[in-house]
């Protein structure tokens, strides 16, 4: 499956190749038919070939030994050296070639009378070694458009594997992360209320399952995101005492096979439980989740209680490995505000993906 993308590249430059040099070489057939002469395979052999050849012998030994063995190097001297050796060695060999060629055919003309002076041979060896610097150049820009295509093309590859392995080691990370909240919360409840500490352990096992299976995953369906948040949020509440009010709303297709990066909102769902309940004060927490085409929105608010200096319960980590998140699955299709009021009693944070 994999030489099918990478042949068709290399099919079309040999193509490419093909029609270039056979428009140079079929260039004298092409004027001598539109000015009403004729010229024949010999004539074109003996006379109009020799030139175009020596231009392609210009832009192969560039193109196959001397751009990547010199030019690519930095060896730039020896580059130009090189070249200047190769024009002088094609153009005297071209024109010993045609000085030979046009020799009997000059012999020809002076019996019949048909001889004309033409303009000096020098002025024909400028014209062709002008000819070999710019096909030189068209050599040295096309051998470099491929090198960069090829480099971009590694670099493109490079960043997407640096970018899944990223993405794989913020995953790994959440996963004990989660489980070290959720374990928090199981054993503040064994102090005090074992069957509610059993029924969490085993809405912790529904949730792990979704945890070790669904977020090996780049994406998973809404609904499926959805129904793992809410078994979480049920979690959640066993411990709450009656000053907390816990507000859901759920504006998603249940069948809804939107796809969305797994627990990208987990860790704004555990901020908001860790700093939005007070164990003395009233406190609050409303969570809106809703989908329309194209977008998905999670808006949070809480009462904001934060947490001292000395408490250890949670290592700060999550809405830094959210931010981390979204900027590699979503660049540039994403917002995020968040922060505290005015007053600094209550903490939002709207997160909309582009999807």
């Amino acid at each position: 499956m994999k030489q099918v993308p990478n042949s068709l590249p290399r099919l079309i430059e040999v193509l490419t190749h093909v029609i270039g040099w056979g428009i140079v070489f079929g260039f004298p057939f092409l004027m001598m038919s539109r000015s009403g002469f004729t010229i024949t395979w010999i004539d074109y052999l003996r006379h109009g070939s020799i030139i175009p050849l020596s231009f392609l012998i210009v832009f192969y030994v560039n193109y196959f030994f001397l751009i990547p063995r010199y030019l690519f190097e930095g060896r730039i001297r020896q580059y130009l050296l090189a070249n200047a050796l190769l024009i002088i060695c094609i153009a005297a060999g071209a024109h010993l070639w045609q000085e030979y060629a046009f020799h009997t055919y000059g012999k020809e003309t002076v019996e019949k009378g048909g001889r004309h002076k033409g303009p000096p041979k020098w002025i024909f060896i400028l014209r062709d070694i002008f000819s070999m610097i710019l096909t030189i150049g068209l050599s040295a820009a096309i051998k470099m458009s491929g090198r960069w295509a090829q480099i971009e093309a590694a670099r493109r590859e490079a960043e997407k594997s640096r970018t899944e392995a990223e993405l794989k080691n913020l995953r790994n990370q959440l996963n004990p992360h989660f489980l070290l909240n959720t374990l928090n919360n199981i054993y503040a409840l064994i102090a005090f209320d074992t069957d509610k500490a059993q029924d969490a352990v085993q809405e912790l096992s529904r949730l792990l399952r979704h945890v070790l299976y669904d977020n090996q995953q780049n994406f998973v369906t809404l609904a499926k995101e959805m129904d793992f948040i809410r078994n979480y949020i049920e979690l959640m509440r066993i411990r709450l005492s009656s000053n907390v009010s816990v507000e859901t709303q759920f504006d998603v297709r249940p069948d809804s096979h939107t796809e969305i990066a797994p627990l990208i909102f987990i860790s704004l769902i555990e901020n908001a439980f860790k700093h939005g309940i007070s164990p003395t004060e009233p406190s609050f927490i409303r969570i809106h989740f809703s989908e329309s085409p194209g977008e998905i929105r999670c808006e949070i608010t809480n009462s904001y209680h934060p947490k001292s200096q000395t408490d250890k319960s949670g290592s700060g980590i999550g809405l830094e490995q959210v931010r981390k998140r979204l900027e590699l699955t979503y660049p540039g299709r994403y917002s995020w505000q968040r922060g505290v009021n005015r007053d600094g009693k209550e903490y939002q944070s709207i997160l909309v993906i582009n999807v």
